[in-house]
């Protein structure tokens, strides 16, 4: 019996083996164009955050939360043991658009965990005067309506770094 349990063990880690190959060499294709996407421009921060700013509110939408991640950062890297300052500026703008929105929920309810909708800006040490925009681009998954609505969500976030980074 000790030899058959050998034998079942090595056969089950190669078969678990070979299903988490598949899965990561299926799943790369749709992981590859979700994340970050961030564009890189030679201008102020001020001045960048203030064309993000507007690009959002030129379409008409309104900015919900403003967080100040890289004052965050600075405020509590004593409580974490931490002198490693990350930015000299760095905030994620978040906001929604009713009907965009409304699209991607009626497609698909398990899209809510995308909204609010975030854009954000950062400088750091390493780099000044280089300020990174960007946004984190939405899986297009599911359904052909919800992969269409959350194409035009990325679209829509894409447009508003082009804009603020001055493309």
């Amino acid at each position: 019996m000790a030899q058959h349990s050998q034998r079942q063990g090595p056969a089950w880690r190669r078969l678990a083996a070979a299903c988490l190959a598949a899965y990561a060499v299926s799943a790369t294709p749709a992981l590859a164009a979700d994340g970050p996407q961030i564009s890189q421009v030679e201008r102020s921060y001020e001045d960048v955050r203030f064309d993000l700013e507007n690009a959002i509110i030129n379409r008409g939408l309104v900015i919900d939360h403003i967080s100040n991640v890289g004052e965050m950062l600075a405020r509590t890297a004593a409580d974490v043991g931490s002198e490693t300052q990350v930015f000299v500026n760095a905030e994620a703008l978040l906001f929604c658009s009713a009907r965009l929105s409304r699209a991607a929920m009626e497609a698909a309810p398990e899209n809510v965990a995308f909204c609010p909708y975030s854009v954000f800006l950062y400088e750091t040490p390493d780099a000044p005067g280089k300020v990174s925009v960007g946004y984190r681009s939405l899986p297009e998954q599911g359904s052909e309506a919800s992969r269409a609505a959350i194409a035009e969500v990325n679209a829509l976030l894409a447009g508003i770094v082009e804009e603020a980074g001055g493309e």
